[in-house]
């Protein structure tokens, strides 16, 4: 972490390529939508593009700058930052804040799906600044459809071998990007010097009440857009360390005033250009490029919009990652394809973010119709991101006055945004709704089922079945199952243990072992801290293990466990265990057998509809997502399977079927 943390120029250009893609494509899109919002070039003039260059300024400078670089980036897990990140952290004062940190989280992943068909969208669309390929494309839309659905089927078809190799070429891209960005902005500044009128927050006041803004406050929904990678900024500090950001924001934040001033310096002296009036999705990004420029903006473009696209992939993973260890989604299958931290990928998070992007083009077909949703799911993540960081403050931080100024001040800001978002509901925010909305559903329906199977557990005191075990263990009528029995259980008290466990052991088909393991996984607040709790009760035979692994490590049971074996014959706690055949030759290390519960809803239960109906439904979300064997790498190991129904009460009302006497 450290060396990733060190400042230097390669580590600038990295942080350039990964954290920067989403904000740094928002200049082919928002003046855009602000133009299309008001009712295109000719409805126009200088003092409403002025006002919403203003509003585009400062709410970069409030949200990202002050919001995330300033404040967020100060409330990191160990370097990590991101919404399950800060979640992690405030857990412990209040069980309520898993309900924002899932609201959050989910459109967070909504925001994932919707990225990469507005950014290549736009991109492709910008071909249309070229007259001959705008001839090419047509008047209708299929052509720019189909060239996005193939670029973006290639972008997640190359996914499952890692971005390691494409990442080494980001920063220079974008590097390139920027400037491209900052030069062309600054040449239609030269031109038109008034424009720097929109440092003066003044003129953002005034255009929200100007007669000239027809849209109102709902052009808040598009002024947003400016902003929606910023909270890509804060997830993404872990993989580059503060310093990096602190020293390249200013620079890509430069770059990005100075191109939209530059297109409103352009938008100013053509909207009384009646010829320009007829032109489809009129883009002044592109638009204001002299037309040699214009093929070489596009193709800058359309890398750009794919590294963002990437980001957001790579950064889906990262989220579902720590979901699944903070217990809110099921368990995936998730593979490393390289060796560098943070590189990791998940097929079925994968195929579901192509189908959706792939879904989501084919119904807007369009990039004016796709912002209608894109900035809606950005601010309710915002939303939920400040109230956690306020909870932060003031309770591990101790700052109430601190606390209380960044919630009125950035809860109202992003509310307003959030409001303004929510106008376009009908427009396209529908869509943004639903996709966080089911997001969402999963996560409670994961969370609230594992509570209720953590809550109708029956515990039994560990130490009372120690002499049953031991009996056992030294019975050797019974046929040996294996040298290591290893169960998997919850992280609970040491003290108890689940009853369905002794059960399995004792009740049904004995099983006897020269070894009994019961093993569980902590998930911990840090991301990368990874040891063990052992405890034996006396005995050579009883091994209770608790992995604690911090939340980003990967739970890979078996490795650690046959490490934890050596070590213990090492000191001697564990006895030999004489293995004379293998393809390897003898060994001291004996089989193993992994013994997994699975639990299921009885026929009869004492749960409310509401409840019964949640535990179905998570056993169903578990079936489709696929066992979580992989998850804890026990995919190819020796396994036992067992299905056991939740008990949830005894005999109603302790009635006793009692037997006919004349029987």
């Amino acid at each position: 972490m450290e060396k990733k943390s060190k400042l230097s120029f390669g580590m600038f250009l990295v942080t350039i390529g990964i954290v920067y893609g989403d904000i740094g494509t928002s200049p082919m899109y928002v003046m855009k939508s602000i133009l299309e919002g008001n009712g295109g070039l000719g409805q126009v003039d200088e003092s409403f593009i002025v006002g919403s260059l203003s509003l585009v300024i400062w709410t970069i400078t409030l949200l990202t700058t002050v919001k995330y670089v300033l404040i967020a980036m100060k409330a990191d897990n160990h370097g990590e930052g991101g919404i399950f990140s800060l979640y992690a952290l405030v857990k412990g004062c209040g069980k309520w804040l898993i309900f924002p940190a899932m609201l959050g989280g989910a459109a967070l992943l909504a925001d994932g799906v919707l990225t990469p068909a507005v950014t290549v969208t736009t991109a492709v669309e910008g071909l249309r600044s070229i007259p001959s390929m705008d001839r090419l494309l047509g008047a209708n839309q299929t052509k720019v459809v189909l060239i996005t659905l193939l670029i973006i089927t290639a972008l997640f078809s190359v996914q499952h071998s890692g971005t390691s190799r494409i990442g080494r070429a980001f920063g220079p891209v974008m590097l390139a990007w920027f400037s491209f960005l900052g030069l062309t902005g600054l040449l239609h500044i030269l031109q038109l010097p008034a424009v720097l009128r929109a440092f003066n927050p003044l003129y953002a006041v005034r255009v929200l009440l100007s007669p000239a803004n027809k849209a109102g406050f709902m052009i808040l929904g598009s002024v947003f857009l400016a902003t929606t990678g910023a909270e890509a900024l804060y997830s993404d500090m872990g993989h580059v360390g503060k310093e990096n950001i602190y020293a390249s924001w200013p620079v890509v934040k430069m770059c990005l005033i100075l191109n939209y001033l530059g297109q409103g310096a352009w938008i100013i002296q053509n909207c009384r250009n009646t010829g320009l009036y007829t032109i489809a999705d009129l883009n002044p990004f592109f638009l204001m490029l002299p037309d040699a420029l214009r093929p070489f903006a596009v193709i800058l473009g359309a890398a750009a919009a794919v590294i963002a696209s990437q980001a957001l992939i790579t950064g889906s993973y990262t989220l579902v990652s720590e979901a699944i260890l903070l217990d809110l989604l099921p368990h995936l299958e998730i593979r490393y394809p390289a060796e560098t931290k943070g590189q990791l990928y998940i097929g079925a998070v994968n195929g579901i973010l192509w189908i959706g992007c792939s879904l989501v083009v084919l119904y807007f077909r369009s990039g004016a119709r796709m912002e209608s949703a894109y900035g809606l799911a950005i601010t309710v993540t915002m939303l939920m991101t400040t109230l956690l960081i306020s909870v932060y403050l003031r309770k591990i931080r101790k700052l109430p006055l601190l606390s209380g100024l960044v919630l009125l001040v950035f809860g109202a800001i992003e509310a307003v945004f959030f409001l303004s978002s929510l106008g376009k509901f009908m427009h396209g925010g529908y869509v943004t709704v639903i996709l966080t909305l089911l997001l969402l559903l999963i996560m409670v329906i994961w969370y609230r089922g594992s509570w209720l199977e953590r809550h109708y557990s029956t515990r039994l005191p560990f130490a009372d079945y120690i002499p049953n075990l031991k009996g056992l263990h030294e019975d050797e009528q019974e046929p040996l199952l294996a040298h290591n029995l290893v169960f998997l259980e919850s992280a609970a008290d040491d003290g108890e243990i689940d009853r369905d466990i002794l059960y399995s052991i004792l009740d049904k088909d004995s099983k006897r072992a020269q070894a009994y393991w019961f093993v569980s996984v902590q998930v911990l607040n840090e991301p990368d801290t990874m040891y063990y709790d052992l405890e034996t009760y006396g005995t050579d035979f009883i091994f209770r293990i608790r992995l604690n692994l911090g939340f980003k490590c990967s739970p890979l049971v078996n490795v650690y466990l046959r490490q934890i074996v050596q070590d213990l014959q090492a000191e001697g706690t564990l006895p030999r265990q004489e293995k004379k055949y293998s393809i390897y030759g003898p060994s001291t290390v004996g089989t193993f057998k992994f013994c997994m519960i699975h639990k299921t809803v009885p026929a009869k239960t004492e749960l409310s509809s509401l409840d019964e109906f949640i535990l179905h439904s998570k056993y169903a979300i578990r079936r489709l997502a696929g066992s979580k064997l992989r998850w804890y790498g026990l995919d190819t190991s020796s396994l036992i399977l067992e299905r056991v129904p939740l008990i949830t009460g005894g005999i109603r009302n302790g009635r006793r079927i009692q037997r006919n006497q004349r029987s």
